[in-house]
């Protein structure tokens, strides 16, 4: 055989081995986000190593194989889906183009998305969740974005290098690349392909999910969250809103009333929830009356203060008082220790605090229907708006008072820039100047008045321009919130009460100055507390603990008999 039969044989070979380079492409974007993924997930819930407060951990031969199995089968899929339609959009003969972009985009977002993803579980812990999002933003998921958004200064500074810098290197290799690039990968499946993962998929994933660690760890993943989510949709048959491939596994998923965590119905032979039978009802007090209001009755004013916990009573930091205007309060009128919130979020709270029903609807008895009909004069002002989850709508607030003042109806005095109904706040001050006009004269007391007042101060992110620092120290930059400040969070947050607490004390001085206040009844309370990261929780409304339910409530009267503990549906019978 001649030296050039030789050399064209091994050129034959050497293009026969030559790998595809969309596969190589596919096999580095794979790895590099699956090994970042794990790192953050190992580095955020300790799924192999465990540690305090971390119940759930893969450990035994069996879970890492249902765990390794059904990883790597989301995130491929996952995947070979995104590089499928980045080839489609590519088309057939810009292989190098397609390359830049498999290895330049698709990592940049998957990776840009998981560090969004635990930046947000740093404010709001692991607990976070779409029915979360969706409560703080009023039971809208458009405002609760939009509210995210209003944190996203940076992540634009970033995105917008980002693309400064894809666009460079996209000329470069535009006018650059050789064309003759060999990238085919990934081929199509074809119908027959699809089917064959359609009818393998599910039965591989329904057996990993048999182990409860190794499903409890896939789903901190993004992909295998998303493909099982999928499933779970298709799987809800009886649509209460548990699956075969739910978190909480539904083994009765054709029974709509029987599911994980259903109202247990007492008494009636079936064990609704699958937890220790049938509930058996051991006897239940019948519901306080509320009695009408009528006649010539006291003013009324109930002042709402956003995010202050129970403890704020008493508390001191550097041996002052914080709150002293409460706590004055509460030794001279009645306090009662043990009032929480059922849940952590203003709507909800605020719906119920008005109406006294948990699950209040439109139209039914509220304190604003209460005073109206009473003859009450009736005035809001509120820090925040009032319309956001519809809590005006559903207790008859806007309807029927005679004096509404909100966030909304403020907006160009607003403290933050940004105009989504969930970031909407304006100072307790501009609340105060407003309630100067409208009921700063004796005239305006000459009939009896229902006052609501909202005052946003302690609200996240604990400071607003034109706060006053009342404790020693400067407030924490909102960019420096984070579980290594801390104490920097937990003081600028109690600065924000001891100025919640001022406002209240100015409110109580201009009752009395107009000599009305002997003649009323303050009611002060909390919509919800807050953790400024207590137990490594930051924020309101995802977790029970004392932090976030325990509320303020005081009563100017002193000496009210009122049996304890105390809920927010309490209220409006005890006003």
């Amino acid at each position: 055989m001649s030296i050039g039969t030789w050399a064209e044989s091994g050129r034959r070979v050497r293009r026969g081995l030559r790998l595809d380079a969309g596969l190589i492409a596919f096999v580095f974007v794979a790895l590099v986000t699956l090994l970042v993924e794990l790192a953050l997930v190992e580095r955020k819930f300790a799924i192999f190593g465990g540690g305090f407060g971390q119940p759930r951990t893969i450990g035994d031969p069996l879970e890492i194989a249902a765990f390794a199995a059904g990883l790597l089968v989301a995130h491929l899929l996952f995947l070979y889906a995104l590089f499928r339609v980045a080839r489609r959009v590519h088309g057939a003969k810009d292989g190098a183009l397609f390359l830049f972009n498999a290895l330049f985009l698709i990592p940049a977002v998957l990776i840009g998305i998981l560090a969004a993803k635990y930046q947000l579980l740093t404010y709001f812990s692991d607990a976070i969740g779409f029915q979360i999002i969706r409560n703080l933003g009023g039971g809208s998921l458009v405002d609760a974005f939009l509210y995210i958004l209003s944190e996203a200064g940076l992540l634009a500074l970033g995105l917008a290098a980002a693309a400064l810098l894809y666009f460079i290197f996209w000329k470069l290799v535009r006018h650059h690349a050789p064309r003759d690039v060999r990238a085919a990968f990934p081929p199509a499946l074809g119908w027959k392909g699809g089917l064959a993962a359609a009818l393998a998929i599910p039965p591989l994933l329904l057996a990993v999910n048999a182990a409860g660690d190794a499903r409890y760890a896939l789903a901190r993943f993004n992909a295998y969250a998303l493909l099982s989510g999928a499933l779970h949709q298709l799987t809800d048959f009886d649509r209460d809103g548990y699956s075969l491939f739910s978190w909480r596994i539904d083994d009765h998923p054709l029974d709509g009333s029987r599911h994980p965590l259903a109202l247990d119905i007492p008494d009636n032979g079936i064990d609704e929830d699958g937890l220790a039978g049938d509930f058996t009802l051991a006897g239940v007090p019948e519901p306080r009356p509320v009695p009408a209001l009528s006649g010539k009755g006291r003013h009324v004013i109930l002042v709402v203060l956003e995010s202050v916990r129970g403890d704020a009573v008493g508390k001191r930091i550097d041996g002052r008082l914080v709150a002293p205007n409460l706590t004055h309060l509460a030794q001279s009128g009645t306090w009662v220790p043990h009032a929480y919130s059922h849940v952590g979020f203003t709507t909800y709270s605020l719906k119920t605090l008005f109406t006294g029903a948990l699950d209040p609807v439109d139209g039914g008895p509220s304190l604003f229907r209460d005073f109206d009909a009473a003859g009450y004069r009736i005035g809001v002002f509120s820090g925040q708006s009032e319309a956001f989850g519809d809590i005006a709508a559903t207790v008859g607030m806007r309807r029927h008072s005679d004096v509404f003042v909100d966030a909304e109806t403020l907006k160009e005095e607003r403290a933050f820039g940004f105009a989504a109904p969930a970031s909407l706040l304006v100072d307790g001050r501009v609340l105060l100047r407003e309630f100067d006009r409208h009921f700063g004269s004796t005239e305006a007391w000459n009939r009896p008045n229902f006052l609501y007042l909202n005052f946003q101060a302690a609200h996240f992110p604990y400071h607003h321009p034109g706060m006053p620092q009342l404790l020693d120290g400067e407030p924490i930059p909102r960019g420096s919130i984070s579980a290594d400040n801390r104490q920097w969070v937990a003081r600028t947050y109690w600065n924000a009460v001891a100025y919640a607490d001022r406002l209240v004390g100015d409110l109580i001085a201009r009752l009395k100055g107009l000599g009305v206040y002997d003649d009323s009844l303050v009611v002060i309370v909390a919509a919800h507390g807050e953790s400024p990261f207590v137990g490594r929780f930051l924020g309101h409304g995802h977790m029970i603990n004392r932090q976030q339910t325990q509320v303020p409530l005081i009563l100017s009267q002193p000496d009210v008999a009122i049996a304890q503990p105390v809920g927010l549906d309490d209220l409006r019978g005890l006003v």
